[in-house]
């Protein structure tokens, strides 16, 4: 169950599916997660950095810019993470009518 502190809120898991490719501007996730509220997705974020998950880079250019990556530790959850995809997309194809 430790997996789950991690990733266990609505919104980790895709937050996480997203910048699992390199690096990301908070409005490349707010245009690829259009379901997600700015607030939530700013909690969401702070959370996956406060645990190790994500990192925050921050560059000193005007305008300022910021982006996420995946830390060493963040990339040992990909597999979880591909693992509950597959399984997502097998179930929602037995689902259909």
């Amino acid at each position: 169950m430790t997996t789950l502190r991690f990733i266990g809120k609505r919104w980790k898991p895709a937050v996480l599916w997203k910048i699992h490719d390199g690096k990301v501007r908070f409005n490349q996730l707010k245009e690829a997660l259009p379901y997600i509220s700015d607030k939530m997705l700013a909690n969401t974020v702070s959370e996956l950095e406060a645990d190790g998950i994500i990192e925050k880079l921050i560059f000193k250019e005007v305008p300022l810019r910021v982006e996420y990556k995946l830390t060493n530790f963040g990339f040992g959850i990909l597999p979880v993470l591909s693992e509950m995809n597959k399984w997502g997309s097998i179930t929602k194809e037995n689902l259909k009518p």
